[in-house]
């Protein structure tokens, strides 16, 4: 088992690769560790057909703080070619003062060869947070066992993420057999791990799918976890057994979720996720820019109202 014991080992190896990273003036600029503001950055899934330097001067059009980059099988970088390609990425960001906010992986496993690979370099690139990947239920099997199975699994990740100074987020997703769809079991499952870690990518439309009127009171019970919002919005459609992805402001979700927030002490940046154009087309790349600039726009004016 990959254990705690490798934290000084880590360290050093981390130390030793900031300090050839930055000679090459590769790391990312921007620290915020103290931000005046909620960073909004956008999640780039439907872009895979632009270079890197196409996809950082049309998010720089946009106007946002950085993007939520798939980092994971079939993403902008493959998982074992980082150490090559992330930081290419990452310098062609930078070059118009953007960052990856947020980088979305396949991580869950602290045993998978990959995980250091990827955790490490993105730890020496400046990157601060990533996505896991999801953990499902066979409903075959007791929740609550699997729950105790996976435990010790994450507390690993966690330990290895707390070595390379970089935080896990799991994102809640609507689905029968998804962990953390509901919310409750998540707060199960990280008991004890501290947010620096592995906190909560908390998605108000899975949120609303799930938890229909009652989204409040799991806001409320997983407020403490929240390291990172998660915006995009549905409706449900009659004959459709699944939500149908919208443009921000035309479904379900309620605004007032962010006001909510924001009465808190909530400081992390906010993802603007838009699903309801096909991103496996790139013919399609236009009217995703278009409709993401729309809903940059309409989150805007949500978080100032």
């Amino acid at each position: 088992m990959l254990r705690h014991s490798l934290a000084i080992g880590r360290r050093e190896l981390l130390m030793s690769a900031a300090a050839g990273v930055a000679a090459c003036g590769s790391i990312a600029a921007a620290d915020d560790s103290q931000p005046t503001h909620n960073k909004i950055c956008v999640f780039t899934k439907p872009f895979n057909s632009l270079s890197f330097d196409e996809l950082a001067d049309r998010m720089a059009e946009i106007g946002v703080d950085g993007i939520e980059a798939p980092i994971r099988k079939g993403g902008h970088v493959e998982p074992d070619e980082v150490e090559e390609r992330l930081p290419r990425l990452v310098e062609a960001l930078r070059k118009r003062n953007l960052e990856i906010t947020v980088m979305t992986t396949d991580v869950n496993d602290p045993e998978n060869p990959l995980t250091e690979r990827v955790l490490r370099t993105a730890a020496t690139l400046g990157i601060k947070r990533y996505r896991m990947k999801y953990f499902k239920y066979d409903l075959n099997q007791s929740v609550l066992a699997q729950l105790d199975e996976w435990r010790p699994q994450i507390r690993d990740l966690a330990a290895m993420n707390h070595d390379f100074g970089i935080q896990g987020l799991y994102q809640n997703h609507a689905g029968r057999d998804y962990m953390g769809a509901a919310l409750w079991d998540l707060r199960l499952a990280m008991k004890g791990i501290a947010n620096e870690d592995i906190g909560l990518a908390y998605d108000i439309r899975h949120a609303t799918a799930e938890g229909g009127m009652a989204w409040q009171a799991t806001l409320n019970m997983i407020r403490p976890m929240i390291e990172t919002l998660y915006v995009k919005d549905f409706i449900w459609r009659q004959g459709e057994a699944r939500p149908v992805n919208v443009p921000l402001g035309e479904g379900r979700v309620d605004r007032k979720f962010l006001k909510i927030v924001q009465r808190t002490d909530f400081a992390g940046p906010i993802s603007l996720h838009e699903e309801y154009f096909d991103h496996r087309r790139p013919e399609m790349v236009p009217q995703h820019l278009s409709a993401i600039k729309q809903d940059v726009e309409t989150l805007r004016n949500w978080l100032a109202t």
